[in-house]
């Protein structure tokens, strides 16, 4: 079985449509069905899908919200969001020997961004974390690979950009990527059997990065 969290739909679509094809058992949910910011929706879930092949953990980033700004409100939510619902969910849900888990992050892991300081905060803290597990699972075959997407054409994109077209033309690619670019890359990680790349932070950005490692 496999269970596909996000609150980013299109990449959720596109992840789960390219594991429907390997003829794969996946529950794709959304936040209406699985809210991360709630713990207790978090246990509830976790309590009733207690064991899974293939873990994908992806969720939508906070708004753009200055330092000074942001609220505890702010930080508590998106703590648990980022942060403690994923951590919850790799600790009551068994990834089944030679299973996998993906975490879909963002570049902001790498290169934080000013105007994404929680995205850039918790992302990079629950990567702290997928990476320590990448050891402790290896032993059982368990592949963890964190994707961290630069531009993708989503909705999240079209939220952070005032004109997406003129900055798609900047872009080294002269384009967003694709969700389905995405789902490629899962499904053939996972239909090739491809178990040594795990521990991987993989850059899924189209060259627009500037760092090396």
């Amino acid at each position: 079985m496999s269970l596909v969290f996000s609150f980013t739909l299109s990449k959720s679509k596109s992840i789960s449509d390219s594991l429907r094809e390997l003829d794969l058992d996946v529950i794709s949910l959304s936040s209406s069905e699985v809210d991360t910011s709630n713990l207790d929706s978090v246990n509830e879930f976790a309590e009733n899908n207690n064991s899974t092949d293939i873990l994908v953990l992806n969720t939508g980033g906070p708004p753009v919200i200055e330092f000074e700004k942001i609220t505890k409100e702010d930080w508590d939510k998106y703590h648990n969001q980022l942060f403690v619902g994923f951590c919850t969910l790799l600790q009551k849900i068994k990834i089944n020997d030679g299973g996998y888990v993906f975490a879909i992050t963002s570049n902001v892991i790498k290169e934080p961004n000013s105007k994404l300081i929680i995205s850039s905060a918790y992302r990079a803290a629950f990567s702290s974390v997928f990476k320590i597990l990448s050891k402790e699972f290896a032993s059982r075959e368990i592949t963890m690979i964190n994707i961290a997407p630069g531009p993708i054409n989503t909705d999240r994109t079209k939220e952070l950009v005032d004109n997406v077209d003129e900055f798609a033309k900047g872009l080294p690619m002269k384009r967003l990527g694709k969700p389905e670019e995405i789902g490629n890359f899962v499904s053939s990680i996972v239909k090739n059997e491809i178990k040594y790349l795990s521990g991987a932070v993989i850059n899924f950005d189209g060259s627009n990065s500037n760092f090396i490692f």
